[in-house]
């Protein structure tokens, strides 16, 4: 099981990088794109589309699996390590191609979150100090509210006791209504 672990984590690794080098140019999926289509059917070149980047899920798929299974035959034919002879083998090429899956979509998540980040942080930058403004102006209706009240409050102190009135019975029996 601790091979396995590694194993997945190398390809987990290996994903992100695919996916971030197929970001940065995509020569090899224009090259087949060229061979493959006619001149009508050719992508343009200011797409950025490729094996892996801006790929739906099931080419995605079909790419990874066939890229780990041709590196798999390699392996299997020009080294004395059989792939596919045992359960071991078989369990190491399928991690390897879920761990590579999973590596392109975590990158992928990773470069849309940074693309999205640069595009924000001049309204971040707008939005905190507008707060950090409207964080000033409370403190500072809070010092000044409280010094009004505190004056306030030392005007009562100070003022003379009030005459008590009469209460609503007293009152109601002077009108003899009581």
């Amino acid at each position: 099981m601790g091979i396995e672990l590694v194993i997945f984590i190398a390809a987990i690794l290996f994903g992100i990088f695919l996916y971030w080098r197929e970001s940065n140019g995509n020569g090899a999926y224009r090259f087949l794109n060229k061979i493959v289509n006619s001149k009508e059917l050719q992508m343009s070149p200011d797409n950025p589309k490729g094996f892996i980047y801006k790929q739906t899920l099931l080419p995605r798929i079909i790419f990874v699996v066939s890229f780990v299974l041709v590196a798999a035959l390699v392996v299997e034919f020009l080294t004395p390590i059989s792939v596919f002879s045992s359960y071991n083998g078989v369990s190491a090429f399928a991690s390897f191609a879920v761990g590579a899956l999973i590596g392109t979509y975590l990158a992928s998540f990773v470069i849309k979150t940074t693309e999205v980040i640069e595009e924000q942080s001049d309204s971040l930058e707008d939005k905190f100090d507008d707060v950090v403004e409207k964080g000033k102006d409370f403190i500072e209706d809070l010092t000044t509210r409280d010094s009004k009240e505190i004056e306030e409050l030392k005007e009562d102190i100070n003022a003379e006791p009030k005459v008590e009135k009469q209460s609503a019975r007293d009152r109601l029996k002077d009108k003899g209504l009581m």
